[in-house]
């Protein structure tokens, strides 16, 4: 029988960490669509994975690849990354120097807590991937938010403010919650700030294959003074519609790579064999479908843009990349209370506040739902946002 809990039972102290993450963290669970509500709130592609990618995890299962994986990742997915890489960095990738992760959040987490000390400060955009800032927390390290410009784009100055004797600075490009793609220009500014410093990057490059702009796209890792201080962190979630499948993957100077791996080891231990069999299928052989998703996802782009410039009361951002609108709304309330009523009138959102403070005052909407999904979802906004005025 077990023993009976009374009111003298010990009280059991948890770890200052969870406390710092509590105190630090904005995220919340969102809802996936159903019969009573519209979910514009995940950041998920509706696509169902590429059939080959399914069809090669299910031969691997067959073939019987259900036993540990190296650590670092089965070597022939990481010579296809350090191959893909090349090209993205305009220099040669060695497959020695990739990490395979459980995920872009697992690589995340292995390279920040590989990285930050107690008291480290750690520059952040403000609005930005909430993530970070737990993340960093966890770490004991300090979190600096910097505003954004106007457009949603780096202020420089404040930016070359924060970074003096930073330890660390993170960012995504394209943007969460903003869709913005920073430039060449803006990421060679950013070299030129922290050129003779020690102060490490960490380029969240997740939504790297969704960028409207009509220019290449260019990653931190392919720009000089950026390149050798820069841990670069992907995953298969977002260009291959894989977010249920745990697959990511590190790059970056050796001694950080091999810290992350020290770190993701001891969490996580290595990705499942036939996970990795499918994601090589995914990088050899679903550029294709990269390119459908990504032309779908500029569709809806236009549609929720077209629809949302139609509400009074609506400022819109002007997304260049990933999949997501963050627009401004002028009621004089709270981002988590319009969230609210919005979800009593069946649509479902983020509140800007999530991402910083500087996201207050705005929602972010994801159009990688369905267009039948979006136009709906905004019109139940609409409705959500009359009943506030």
């Amino acid at each position: 029988m077990p023993p009976t809990v009374t009111a003298q039972s010990p009280r059991f102290a948890t770890a200052d960490a969870v406390a710092r993450i509590a105190a630090a963290s904005r995220r919340t669970q969102q809802p996936q669509s159903r019969a009573d509500l519209v979910s514009l709130a995940m950041g998920e592609p509706d696509f169902d994975t590429p059939r080959l990618v399914t069809e090669a995890a299910q031969a691997s299962l067959r073939a019987g690849r259900t036993h540990y994986s190296p650590l670092l990742g089965e070597p022939a997915l990481r010579e296809a990354l350090a191959q893909k890489l090349t090209g993205t960095a305009k220099a040669p990738v060695s497959a020695a120097d990739i990490l395979v992760t459980q995920g872009g959040t697992a690589g995340l987490a292995a390279s920040i807590l590989g990285i930050v000390n107690p008291g480290d400060r750690v520059v952040i955009p403000d609005p930005t991937y909430s993530l970070y800032a737990d993340l960093v927390s966890m770490a004991g390290g300090i979190v600096v938010p910097v505003p954004l410009a106007p457009d949603l784009h780096w202020d420089l100055d404040r930016l070359a403010d924060a970074l003096t004797d930073a330890r660390l600075f993170v960012f995504c490009n394209p943007g969460n919650p903003t869709g913005i793609v920073h430039s060449r220009e803006e990421l060679e500014a950013l070299a030129k700030l922290l050129d003779g410093t020690s102060t490490i990057v960490i380029s969240d490059e997740a939504y790297s294959d969704l960028d409207y702009t009509g220019r290449p796209f260019t990653s931190a890792i392919s720009i000089d003074g950026l390149h050798e201080r820069t841990v670069y962190c992907q995953t298969f979630s977002k260009s291959y519609a894989m977010t249920g499948w745990r697959v990511g993957y590190l790059w970056g100077p050796s001694a950080l790579i091999q810290a992350s791996a020290r770190i993701h080891n001891t969490f996580n231990g290595s990705v499942n064999t036939f996970i990795q069999d499918a994601a090589l299928v995914a990088v050899q052989d679903c550029g294709q479908d990269v390119a459908r998703m990504r032309e779908a996802y500029e569709q809806r782009r236009e549609i929720m843009r077209k629809a949302l410039s139609e509400i009074p009361g609506l400022t819109l951002s002007s997304p260049e990349g990933a999949f997501y609108q963050f627009p401004r709304y002028d009621l004089d309330l709270p981002s988590v209370e319009v969230v609210a009523a919005l979800h009593a009138h069946g649509v479902a959102v983020r509140p800007g506040s999530e991402f910083g403070s500087q996201g207050e005052g705005h929602l972010r909407l994801s159009y990688a739902a369905g267009p039948q999904s979006i136009t709906e979802g905004v019109r139940r906004l609409a409705q959500g946002l009359a009943s506030l005025q």
